[in-house]
């Protein structure tokens, strides 16, 4: 039995259902379910339509994490933007957004980023989104550091790197999120002294 067709939307409020879908099927059955036609058929809405918002599956996998993405940085942003101006305290912020996010979204980012190493154009943006966290990791540490931009950059990339095994531990049950976030913050803290 075929679902009764969806309602006419705007685009963008479509291309909302069609991610809320996307998320709701990795959720509940992983990322190897989610294909284009199966977004459609949850969605209740045709398959071009699907194809007409994310052209491929790598395409929808893609608009997923950056929506992730995108509501951690802004998450970040307003926090910081309420965080007296201490290391400390900056560092405090900047580890509890990184954990939060994991724990809102769960393992799903998790599979997401597993799934995008499938091919090139996945890796190409995955590897953009490091970049991009490396890069506003390392501007929004860069007044707290007496490095040189080389060096604070190098430390910023293995902070990120220390953040997603932090928080993977935390999602296997290894560690809670308050020992996380702790213990993610004085990672940042001791990053940026002078060797």
């Amino acid at each position: 039995m075929n679902p009764a067709p969806a309602r006419k939307l705007p685009r963008a409020e479509r291309r909302n259902q069609l991610l809320d879908t996307a998320l709701a099927i990795v959720r509940e059955e992983g990322t190897d379910a989610l294909t284009l036609g199966h977004v459609a058929e949850r969605a209740g809405v045709s398959k071009p339509i699907a194809y007409e918002h994310f052209g491929t599956r790598s395409g929808l996998l893609i608009a997923l994490y950056e929506r992730i993405d995108d509501r951690q940085v802004a998450a970040l942003l307003q926090a910081l933007d309420r965080t007296p101006r201490r290391l400390e305290d900056v560092a405090r912020v900047m580890s509890d957004a990184y954990i939060t996010c994991y724990l809102t979204v769960g393992p799903e980012a998790h599979a997401i980023t597993a799934a995008l190493s499938g091919d090139g154009e996945m890796e190409a943006f995955h590897q953009r989104l490091l970049d991009r966290y490396v890069a506003f990791y390392r501007d929004a540490l860069a007044p707290y550091s007496s490095l040189s931009p080389d060096a604070l950059h190098l430390r910023c990339v293995g902070l990120i790197g220390a953040a997603e095994a932090i928080s993977r531990d935390m999602l296997r049950g290894r560690v809670d999120a308050a020992r996380a976030t702790e213990a993610l913050a004085a990672l940042i803290v001791g990053g940026l002294a002078k060797s």
